[in-house]
């Protein structure tokens, strides 16, 4: 039963890693970076989806 929850406990392990750290390392908030009001990130991500449609 230990193996089981060591395994258990790899893989939770493995998840927080792939998910969370890697996440904030390769994945930085373009938008904030980009843009201070949450009014210009609107029309930034507006302009983009409407252009993609086209």
């Amino acid at each position: 039963m230990t193996v089981g929850k060591r395994l258990w406990a790899i893989i939770l392990v493995k998840l927080f890693i792939l998910f969370i750290i890697l996440r904030l390392l390769f994945f930085p908030d373009f938008l904030k970076s980009k843009y201070k009001t949450e009014k210009e990130r609107g029309e930034y991500v507006r302009e983009q989806l409407i252009k993609r449609q086209q």
